[in-house]
């Protein structure tokens, strides 16, 4: 099991580079910041870019793997974030592990002036975007060396130069998050590894019941496509279903070891906060330390 901890932009950088290093000093595998330009409830707070904070926390540490959770096409377009995703990857040493999703249906959808999207459309969007970026983070070969051009319904690329090598080969990793049957096809076509959340809406044992039921599908799309079920990382965020897995070690212990019977590889959960949604007590991290340390 692999353990990795969400920490919200939402501290000035005095302050939150030391939750960074917090985290490599706790022993987690990886560490994620979420892609959003606001979220939620927390949309009238502090919330810095996605992309300047994962390469200040790129320059503090030195092991931890950092990642986004997740990105989308909502308010992105490949080849500018393809570039400066690569950047972040090569500032990091080869770190970065690129969380994609299909995009909410939010704040970050709606503020460049876009119609909303049905659920087609936003997955037929999506399926561009990730293999956009596909092509784009392998960099230009021996046979692409004028750039990288295509030419989709929602997004198109003339000549697009990211020039130099990958930190990663051939790309970074891309860990998808995805519950239905396309979604899941991508997962198995271009995932290192698979996210979710879980349903909305769904709490307690029904959600572990509903989380169980998507694992065992992405097996089947894997096996129906060809692809060894067991080459795709299985990353479950703890803190769904109206639970906070970071409340107690024993919460933390129950969440994890649910999980690690549910085939899961690599589980998420969230920074405490002083209040409000994922409230906790810092001290609870240095209690999980060990029980990471034993895993």
């Amino acid at each position: 099991m692999r353990f990795g901890i969400v920490i919200l932009p939402q501290d000035a950088w005095v302050d939150g580079k030391h939750k960074w290093v917090r985290a490599e000093e706790l022993g987690f595998d990886h560490a994620w910041t979420y892609d959003h330009l606001s979220w939620r409830t927390l949309a009238d707070q502090r919330w810095h870019a996605t992309v300047p904070t994962l390469t200040a926390a790129a320059t503090v540490t030195r092991n931890i793997r950092l990642g986004t959770f997740v990105s989308s096409p909502n308010y992105r377009h490949p080849v500018p974030f393809a570039k400066e995703v690569a950047t972040v990857d090569d500032i990091s040493g080869g770190r970065f592990i690129l969380g994609i999703g299909s995009g909410g249906t939010g704040f970050d959808a709606t503020v460049l002036g876009q119609d909303g999207l049905s659920p087609a459309q936003r997955h037929a969007r999506f399926a561009e975007f990730v293999t956009g970026l596909d092509v784009l983070l392998r960099h230009e070969t021996g046979t692409d060396r004028a750039g990288i051009s295509f030419d989709g319904v929602w997004f198109h690329a003339v000549g697009a130069r990211m020039v130099g090598s990958p930190a990663q080969l051939p790309r970074m990793p891309f860990v998808i998050a995805a519950n239905g049957p396309k979604g899941l096809d991508l997962v198995v076509q271009h995932g290192a590894g698979w996210v979710t959340t879980g349903p909305d809406g769904v709490v307690g044992d029904e959600w572990w019941t509903a989380v169980a039921d998507s694992n065992r599908r992405l097996t089947d799309r894997a096996l129906a496509a060809g692809r060894d079920p067991g080459t795709i990382e299985r990353h479950l965020s703890l803190d769904s279903g109206a639970q906070y897995s970071l409340a107690s070690v024993t919460a933390f212990e129950d969440a994890v070891g649910r999980a690690s019977d549910l085939g899961f590889t690599d589980v998420i959960s969230h920074w405490p906060r002083a209040d409000g949604i994922y409230a906790g007590s810092e001290k609870v991290l240095d209690d999980v330390a060990d029980l990471i340390a034993g895993y």
